[in-house]
């Protein structure tokens, strides 16, 4: 039932109608929990408001479908908006992107040259920038890309997935670039070749990949709400005397608050993912495709309006 659920709610994550509906109806039925608002000064707010209990946060301009240069151009101007509004305020945040906002599947070229000029003005900010990862297909192109600028730039990341069966040979070939990486465990519906079918197996490689970065000494962002994975790591840190500050712990705004604010209690490095913007359609499909008790919560609040 819960993996029907799940395909269910990435199925209709892909609509481009059901997007447009989004748009025009605003941040109704539930979507307030995981997404800050629809401005960069209502996502400001929101960021001071953790940066205030202690919480570090990486920002991100929701985007999907984008099918010409200017909607990539907007996007990329929404991005450096985000990044001077971070600088002008004075408060604690990376930016998050992805590749396809930017006009990845026009052309990597068209990405590659809106990632320079986000990249620009993020250096001169002081912000740090994650490349998302997406879906299997655009995989190998993400990764070619994040390289090519890792050699000019040091104010990247970028994300690697745990589900896939590719990780932890793109760990390996990573290595040389010294890179932060956020792991995750992955949240794309994909062809059962490319994943590790169960998810035993997914959690297994998850601990596998987060050891072989931590040992190999890059910066490592834990992705994940799963107890188990989080007592794995600070066992690991233990274990091989890890500093505090070589690795942090991320979550999704509105999802595990209380124990988003534990870990900061107990000394850890804390990030919250803070998603904003009015294209917040497809993201919030794929919160409820992740865990069931979202979609409960969903409901209640469509109940009481």
């Amino acid at each position: 039932m819960e993996q029907a659920m799940r395909g269910f709610f990435l199925y209709l994550s892909r609509s481009k109608a059901l997007t447009k509906v989004a748009k025009k109806y605003g941040l109704q039925f539930g979507a307030k929990r995981f997404v800050a608002g629809d401005t960069i000064n209502l996502a400001v707010d929101v960021i001071r408001g953790l940066n205030n209990k202690g919480l570090d946060v990486t920002i991100d301009y929701l985007g999907e479908f984008i099918e010409s240069e200017e909607e990539a151009m907007e996007m990329t101007n929404q991005c450096i908006e985000a990044i001077q509004a971070i600088g002008r305020e004075s408060i604690e945040s990376q930016l998050s992107l992805k590749l396809t906002s930017l006009g990845l599947d026009l052309s990597s070229d068209i990405a590659i040259q809106n990632m320079k000029r986000i990249l620009d003005e993020a250096e001169a900010n002081g912000v740090f920038v994650t490349i998302d990862m997406e879906d299997y297909s655009r995989c190998e192109k993400t990764l070619r890309i994040f390289k090519e600028l890792k050699t000019k730039y040091d104010n990247i990341g970028t994300v690697i997935q745990a589900y896939l069966r590719r990780t932890e040979n793109d760990m390996k070939e990573l290595d040389a670039y010294e890179p932060n990486l956020r792991l995750v465990k992955g949240a794309y519906k994909e062809p059962k070749e490319v994943v590790f079918p169960k998810k035993q197996d997914v959690d297994e490689n998850f601990k596998k990949i987060i050891e072989m970065h931590m040992l190999n000494g890059h910066y490592t962002a834990v992705a994940t709400h799963d107890d188990k994975i989080i007592e794995y790591t600070k066992n690991l840190v233990l274990k091989h005397n890890i500093p505090k500050e070589q690795f942090e712990f991320q979550m999704l705004y509105g999802i595990r608050t209380e124990k988003q604010e534990e870990l900061v209690k107990d000394g850890y490095r804390m990030r919250v993912y803070v998603p904003y913007g009015t294209d917040w359609y497809g993201y919030f499909m794929r919160r409820l495709a992740e865990r069931p008790a979202n979609v409960a919560f969903v409901l209640k609040g469509m109940s009481k309006k």
